[in-house]
């Protein structure tokens, strides 16, 4: 089915504008909510399935892969999302919200920890909006991290953190979504990163991720849950992809063996395998 900028969704019947000839909602003709459902229908599967082909093939005869940039759809009118605060982390200042909610927050935080230290990562370590770096250090100690984010300011601070820990990795500022070495990386580690799409973003986001790695490259996860008291800092959008949604979209970009799991509730730790 061709590329359509405007049309009338085949499955609600939803008129709907695309944005870009990238956007997957005009190859597959059918609206961004209806697309988001794609994981429990047949129908939306399928036409997903068909339209990731269709505009692959296009993209493919326009570009050479190593050139592509891959962007998962936001709101247009969204600003770029800022690094989350080191504050937000250690639940200081603003972010403080009594004893009761910080400490639940903490040994959550600290089972993220653990959790993320559990995990076989070694070799080269792509680390996508890494921000300030909380979990850095962690990663430069398993293997030859490369760590960016947009927020230049927030590196800098996740730059310092690894000088105090003694440790090394390669920074660089850049837009989370741009693959600019596709198939180099052994490991992702993508921490509250997928939230920041919404819709058909989500399918991009994961191709995204899935473009980094070699085959049989392991993909971790950490994203948030809709709690009230834990979500980003305010000002923030955020989606909260319900789990099973974030599977079949992580699924259909090319990952296997996936486990999702909650810690209680403010995290959704994700693993997976690239095929």
């Amino acid at each position: 089915m061709p590329f359509r900028d405007r049309f009338d969704c085949l499955w609600c019947g939803t008129p709907h504008a695309t944005r870009t000839p990238a956007d997957l909602e005009g190859w597959a003709q059918l609206c961004p909510t209806c697309l988001g459902k794609a994981g429990s229908n047949a129908f939306l599967r399928t036409r997903l399935r068909t339209a990731l082909a269709e505009r692959g093939s296009a993209t493919s005869a326009a570009a050479p892969i190593a050139q592509r940039i891959v962007r998962p759809t936001q709101a247009p009118s969204r600003p770029r999302t800022p690094a989350f605060p080191d504050d937000w982390f250690l639940r200081r200042g603003p972010f403080e919200l009594g004893a009761i909610h910080d400490t639940a927050w903490h040994a959550e935080l600290d089972v993220v920890t653990r959790w993320l230290d559990a995990l076989p990562l070694a070799g080269r370590i792509h680390e996508p909006a890494a921000g300030t770096g909380f979990f850095s250090p962690l990663l430069a100690e398993k293997g030859e991290l490369h760590a960016s984010d947009a927020d230049g300011a927030a590196l800098d601070l996740a730059r310092e953190r690894l000088v105090a820990h003694h440790l090394r990795a390669h920074l660089h500022e850049a837009d989370p979504w741009t693959v600019a070495e596709v198939g180099s990386a052994d490991a992702v580690v993508a921490e509250f990163l997928v939230g920041r799409v919404r819709g058909a973003g989500l399918d991009l986001a994961a191709e995204s991720l899935r473009a980094r790695l070699k085959p049989g490259g392991r993909l971790a996860l950490i994203e948030l849950r809709p709690d009230v008291a834990g979500g980003p800092p305010d000002g923030i959008a955020w989606t909260f992809h319900d789990p099973l949604v974030l599977e079949a979209a992580l699924a259909r970009a090319g990952f296997d063996a996936l486990e999702l799991t909650a810690t209680g509730r403010f995290f959704l730790l994700g693993t997976g395998i690239a095929v």
